[in-house]
């Protein structure tokens, strides 16, 4: 392919991720899905980087899946990432959502698949799905209920309507509401307060989030220590506890 559909740009500890196919409202095919997983494979395995940022070039975030693709019997799956290369399993790293415009169908799923979400004024949130005879299979079935009041997922999913980025807020889908054009730069500053943080505890942190959601709570901490305690004994503890007595910034080997 003569364009990348999907690019990546370091910006000190956090990569910025872009879906780049504007004119087709970001739409992703099989080549997106590949090129997503490629980049969140890279961001898992590069110790310099702490966090992600996934955005979308153009006027919007993405509008889900290629439905030409789709009819021409293409499926924008990867492996155990599943839908888009991350609904499934996303990065180990935390991941910021940066949403301009729109982000419906699997365009919305892509960006609860991240751990938190930025979103400019107007911007619209839906799963339309059903308005097509299809199914918001790649996960926002599963996240939308477990992130808005159950009745407002049901009504958004069997409606096929949107939200507005100012009511997904008021609900606390949405972490941080910027000015239209400004969801990138806002991102960027909530990324950085994260990747100042050690990325061994980061790591650990968003593992136990995730899945402690089904542990039952007679056996949360001994499943938390199982994550939590390596972090503890690694070298990093040390550096941070110096820092702070110390009165200056830590420097984190991520070790």
């Amino acid at each position: 392919m003569s364009e990348q559909v999907v690019l990546s740009e370091r910006r000190g500890r956090v990569v910025v991720i872009t879906i780049n196919r504007p004119e087709q409202r970001n739409a992703i095919n099989a080549a997106v899905a590949g090129a997503i997983a490629a980049s969140l494979d890279r961001l898992d395995d590069d110790r310099d980087l702490f966090v992600g940022v996934l955005t979308g070039a153009g006027k919007g975030f993405s509008s889900g899946m290629d439905l030409k693709a789709f009819a021409a019997g293409e499926r924008p799956h990867v492996g155990d990432r599943g839908f888009a290369g991350i609904t499934r399993r996303s990065s180990r790293k935390p991941l910021v959502a940066a949403i301009e415009g729109f982000a419906v169908a699997g365009g919305l799923e892509v960006a609860l698949s991240c751990d938190l979400i930025v979103a400019s004024r107007g911007a619209r949130l839906g799963v339309p799905e059903v308005k097509r005879s299809l199914v918001a299979a790649g996960g926002g079935l599963l996240r939308l209920p477990r992130m808005l009041p159950r009745n407002v997922a049901v009504e958004m999913a069997l409606t096929g309507e949107p939200i507005s980025a100012q009511r997904a807020y008021e609900l606390g889908l949405v972490n941080r509401l910027a000015e239209p054009g400004e969801a990138l730069g806002s991102a960027l500053e909530l990324a950085e307060v994260i990747a100042a943080n050690g990325p061994l505890a980061l790591q650990a942190t968003k593992r136990i989030l995730l899945e402690s959601v089904d542990w039952p709570d007679t056996e949360f901490f001994a499943r938390q220590s199982e994550i939590a305690d390596p972090v503890f004994g690694a070298e990093d503890a040390r550096e941070g506890a110096l820092a702070f007595a110390e009165k200056r910034q830590p420097v984190w080997k991520g070790k």
